[in-house]
C-alpha cells in the first residue's frame, strides 16, 4: 500500500478504476444509495482535495475474469489508469459459467500481467460472502477462488483488500449488509468503502463519508 501513498502523496493528478463484476458495478441492489467507487470519489476527489483526480467504473454485472480480459482494452487500456481496484470471482466460482479454479488463476495473473504492460498498480480485492445454504451452485467453491486472490497478490506483490476475510469477522452483520444471498445493499458497500479506506490509510472518522453509519 506504501505505492498507493505516494500516489496520494502526488500533486499529480490520478486516474483511478474500479473493474469487476455486478458487485463493482453496484446496480439495482444498492437501491439508490451510492456504490463504494462513488464513496471513493467523495473521499478523494472533494474531501481530500484531490479534484483533479479521475475515477472510473467499467465494472459490468454478470462478469467473470474471463471479460475482463476480453474486454480490457475498451474498458482499462484506453484510459490509462495508475491504478485500477479489481473485485472478481464471484461469478468465476458458480458451476453455471464452467470457469475452473485453474482457469480463474490464470486469468487474474493474466489481468495482472496487463495492467504492468500499461503500468497500473492493480488493487486486488476479496469480496463479500454467500449467505450460507442459499447457492448451490456458487457457495461450495467461493472460499477457493477467494484463496487464489489472496495467493495472486501475494505471488506479483500487489496490495490486497481482503473484504471476504473482513465480512466473515463480522458474520452477525451480513444480513443488514446483504440485499441478497451475494450482493451487498448500500450499507454493504459502505463497510467495502470503509474498508479500503483503512487498508489505504485515508479513514478519517471526523469525515462526512466515515462518519456514515454501517450497521
Amino acid at each position: 500500500m506504501q505505492r498507493i501513498t505516494k500516489f496520494l502523496q502526488s500533486t499529480d493528478p490520478v486516474k483511478w478504476l474500479f473493474y469487476g463484476d455486478s458487485i463493482t458495478h453496484g446496480a439495482v441492489h444498492t437501491f439508490g444509495a451510492r456504490d463504494y467507487s462513488e464513496h471513493f470519489d467523495e473521499r478523494v476527489r472533494f474531501e481530500m482535495g484531490r479534484v483533479t483526480d479521475v475515477v472510473i467504473n467499467t465494472a459490468i454485472s454478470g462478469n467473470t475474469t474471463r471479460q475482463l480480459l476480453a474486454e480490457f482494452d475498451w474498458r482499462v487500456r484506453q484510459f490509462a489508469p495508475q491504478v485500477v481496484f479489481v473485485m472478481i470471482g464471484m461469478n468465476d466460482c458458480s458451476t453455471t459459467r464452467n470457469l475452473p479454479a485453474d482457469e480463474f488463476r490464470q486469468n487474474l495473473q493474466q489481468l495482472c500481467n496487463q495492467f504492468a504492460e500499461i503500468n497500473a498498480l492493480p488493487v486486488l480485492q476479496t469480496t463479500c460472502p454467500i449467505l450460507p445454504n442459499t447457492t448451490p451452485d456458487r457457495e461450495p467453491y467461493f472460499a477457493e477462488y477467494m484463496q487464489i486472490i489472496r495467493d495472486v497478490a501475494d505471488a506479483n506483490n500487489l496490495p490486497l483488500v481482503d473484504h471476504h476475510h473482513y465480512w466473515e469477522e463480522n458474520r452477525d452483520k451480513l444480513y443488514y449488509w446483504m440485499s441478497n444471498p451475494f450482493h451487498p445493499n448500500g450499507e454493504g458497500h459502505l463497510a467495502f468503502a470503509h474498508l479500503l479506506f483503512r487498508e489505504m490509510g485515508i479513514f478519517d472518522a471526523n469525515s462526512n463519508v466515515c462518519r456514515l453509519f454501517v450497521p
